[in-house]
């Protein structure tokens, strides 16, 4: 099982192919689940067209891949996403910078979520570093991700417009048994995203080994939304 639900497209600003490209190219490497999550300031006041032509790539497509229609959510001041537009018909969100200092998060997450009423995941964040910096108990703070159902990324990228640059709190979750007991002992919902920009740069064996290491370890790998 192959699950990618973190990618862009040339509706993101820094995205160069069409929807329709990388559900191609996401097919021809095997990709079972697909998220496309493009960001909410790139997409600006076209939401409505871009959720319109995911839902007909949705359909077209669905005996090949089964496609979710996701947004990822700037949290930094300078992004800031208004909250009083309503984008609760998407199947997900993406949501980033929590760590940040300029977040408008302001630390509780949980509040902010709420407020999107959609389903949500914490896109590329070093969460343990995150709960130690606030001094929250990790136990605490992951069983509430689990409660109110917001899901974690292990963000695996490796292309050119990241710099090559791999996120070191997923490498160190891999080799870290505690953190991976705690995350499975709760039980709390984990996704993969390969958080792609350039389908020619999309590299499936990263998603598909992280996949297979949560499912052959008993984690909560999000395989349906």
């Amino acid at each position: 099982m192959i699950v990618d639900l973190h990618s862009h497209t040339n509706f993101s600003q820094c995205g160069i192919d069409t929807p329709e490209e990388l559900v191609h190219e996401m097919i021809k490497n095997g990709v079972d689940v697909l998220g496309i999550t493009d960001h909410h300031y790139g997409i600006g006041d076209r939401k409505k067209e871009y959720f319109d032509i995911l839902t007909l790539l949705k359909e077209k497509y669905k005996d090949s891949i089964t496609i979710y229609r996701g947004i990822e959510i700037a949290t930094v001041n300078w992004l800031e996403f208004d909250r009083r537009e309503d984008i609760s018909y998407f199947d997900y969100c993406l949501i980033e910078h929590i760590d940040h200092p300029d977040s408008v998060v302001n630390g509780d997450v949980f509040e902010y979520v709420k407020s999107l009423n959609l389903k949500a995941g914490i896109a590329h964040t070093d969460l343990f570093t995150y709960v130690y910096d606030k001094k929250i108990d990790p136990y605490e703070f992951f069983y509430k991700l689990k409660t109110n159902g917001i899901f974690w990324e292990l963000n695996v990228n490796y292309d050119k417009i990241h710099r090559f640059n791999e996120h070191e709190y997923v490498k160190e979750f891999f080799r870290n048994k505690e953190y991976q007991s705690l995350v499975r002992d709760i039980g709390v919902q984990l996704s993969v995203g390969f958080d792609g920009h350039r389908k020619e740069e999309y590299k499936v064996e990263r998603v598909k080994n992280a996949c297979d290491f949560l499912i052959d370890n008993g984690f909560n790998l999000i395989t349906k939304l």
